[in-house]
């Protein structure tokens, strides 16, 4: 259900952004306590304004209107990733080496399933993480396919 709603939001959204030079980064169809909450997170280099968000979601709005994916009511939110955006895709990750990331993992590694450090590589489908253990700097290795969840993090 929530894949369909996914895949056609995704196909009536392509045209908006081409024509405005903007990028996909994700769709999440969420249930919420009551509500169900369709969110479009988009993109481009020099990051997105407000109004793009704004003007998205009116575009979106009418052609979800009219093709009517969605049995239930909704509400949509149309908003830029911002500092914490998810790293989906291997390019992804070879995009932000340097940057701060945190990654939740399927299983654990040396007893963590949770790393939060500087991503210092990505090759051969391994994840490099420089993190702080107490005071110490160290290293950890993970293989791409046991991370569950990484996006980008705020290093305070």
């Amino acid at each position: 259900m929530s894949s369909h709603v996914i895949s056609t939001t995704e196909e009536l959204l392509q045209p908006i952004l081409q024509e405005k030079d903007l990028d996909l980064v994700d769709i999440e169809y969420v249930k919420e306590g009551s509500n169900w909450f369709l969110r479009v997170y988009i993109d481009k280099q020099d990051g997105v304004d407000i109004s793009e968000c704004g003007q998205v979601s009116e575009q979106l709005s009418e052609k979800l209107d009219e093709a009517d994916p969605i049995p239930e009511a909704y509400f949509l939110e149309v908003s830029s990733p911002g500092v914490e955006r998810p790293l989906k895709t291997k390019e992804d990750f070879k995009e932000n080496v340097d940057k701060n990331i945190f990654v939740k993992l399927y299983e654990p590694i040396d007893g963590e399933k949770k790393y939060e450090g500087i991503l210092k590589d990505f090759t051969n489908n391994m994840v490099t993480i420089e993190y702080k253990d107490k005071t110490r700097k160290k290293n950890v290795e993970i293989p791409y396919d046991k991370i569950a969840k990484a996006r980008l993090a705020v290093a305070f």
